[in-house]
């Protein structure tokens, strides 16, 4: 029987073999490849099962898996080589050829480049839908849809679906739902609860939460495992035991990092509401931002990832305001302890849906500093677009 332990008592605690005498703290890492048995009948028991080469993982990556299933309410859990390896085993694993998809058109340009390609090239068909579509999804299912694909909210551009209304429809018409989880981890967001049959993370980003592990992770319920987990072993898919020994250390402290990330994600959000330029704030948990109601519905918490709408500004007066930031560095990642500023235009991503702003997109990753520190090159880089751009400081 598992107790009922709340979740940062099981953050602490699973995946630890602690009942064990003597047992350390944390699993040891694992690196194995050749497993050893000392007699025929043990080498035919282990045949064809993970237990009996290393390319079916190890303590290490078992005690994370177990950790991640336990944390969400999943029947079991994969971990693959990074975020894009573990949603396109999944959609590999639940589509053949003939078969039809609906994707939503906030998607990444990764997938979106698997599906227009591999997905394609195998027979199977892609429809984008806009993300706010809800229960309006009915109308674009088709007899051979058989999966949908959700984000919630978006990791570019923030919109919040309506996940328990698209799982619904779904599985009325028998089709399966995946979710890319990273943005809420499954701390904030309870995907199983909310009808949702495949979690998917970049266990890179906030499960690790130090920027030094790719990671990918498969989440599922217990219908859903067993199709997944088939193509997992025959692709060879699986993960050292030195980068889930990090990721499950980060795993620890994913319950007061998070706590962190929002409240200067809330900091940062309420001192650029207040700039002239922009425009528009994306982030879920502020009452004026698009989605908030569904946020408020169905999430226990928000990240620190959220987008910036500015008013158009020039090329030049850009690279003035982000070059040679201090406290935020520009790279295409997000959920370490550092924060991140990335210039985006998701505009020439989308089939479904036109992007509404004409002026520049920033997306900010609030980190662990102070925010005062973050808020005062923030200040910075405002002060040098505006020098560039040569618009007069409001009083």
């Amino acid at each position: 029987m598992i107790t009922p332990y709340s979740t940062d008592t099981v953050l602490a605690h699973e995946g630890r073999t602690h009942n064990q005498l003597g047992a350390p703290v944390n699993p040891p890492v694992y690196r194995q490849s050749t497993l050893l048995f000392n007699s025929l009948e043990a080498l035919k028991t282990a045949s064809g099962t993970p237990s009996a080469y290393g390319r079916g993982g190890s303590p290490t990556t078992r005690a994370l898996e177990s950790a991640l299933a336990r944390l969400e309410g999943a029947h079991r859990a994969m971990l693959t080589p990074s975020g894009l390896s573990a949603i396109t085993l999944s959609l590999l694993a639940v589509l053949g050829p003939g078969d039809h998809l609906l994707m939503t058109d906030s998607v990444y340009d990764p997938t979106r480049a698997f599906c227009g390609e591999t997905l394609k090239r195998l027979g199977i068909e892609t429809t984008y839908y806009d993300p706010s579509i809800g229960s309006d999804i009915a109308a674009l299912m088709r007899p051979n849809t058989r999966a949908v694909f959700v984000e919630s909210p978006g990791s570019l551009t923030f919109e919040v679906q309506d996940i328990p209304a698209i799982s619904r429809i779904a599985h009325q018409h028998g089709a399966i739902v995946l979710m890319d989880n990273t943005w809420a981890t499954p701390l904030y967001f309870r995907s199983f609860e909310q009808g949702v049959d495949v979690s998917i993370h970049a266990a890179t980003k906030y499960i690790s939460g130090h920027s030094d592990v790719l990671m990918g992770a498969i989440l599922t319920t217990e219908a859903i495992f067993p199709k997944i987990n088939r193509l997992y072993r025959q692709l060879g898919m699986t993960v050292s035991g030195d980068d889930a020994y990090l990721a499950l250390r980060g795993l620890r402290t994913l319950s007061i990092r998070l706590e962190r990330h929002q409240r200067n994600a809330h900091a940062l959000t309420q001192w650029l509401s207040q700039q002239p330029e922009v425009a528009r704030i994306l982030y879920p948990a502020r009452p004026d931002s698009p989605g908030h109601e569904l946020w408020k519905r169905d999430f226990t918490g928000a990240s620190g990832l959220f987008g910036v709408v500015l008013h158009p500004q020039s090329d030049e007066a850009m690279r003035a305001m982000l070059d040679d930031m201090s406290c935020f560095g520009m790279g295409y990642s997000w959920g370490g302890f550092e924060s991140l500023i990335l210039r985006s235009n998701p505009t020439s991503a989308r089939t479904a849906t036109q992007w509404p702003w004409e002026g520049p997109l920033l997306r900010i990753h609030a980190g662990l500093e102070h925010p005062d520190d973050m808020i005062a090159d923030l200040e910075s880089a405002f002060l040098r677009l505006r020098a560039t751009a040569q618009i007069p400081i409001e009083a």
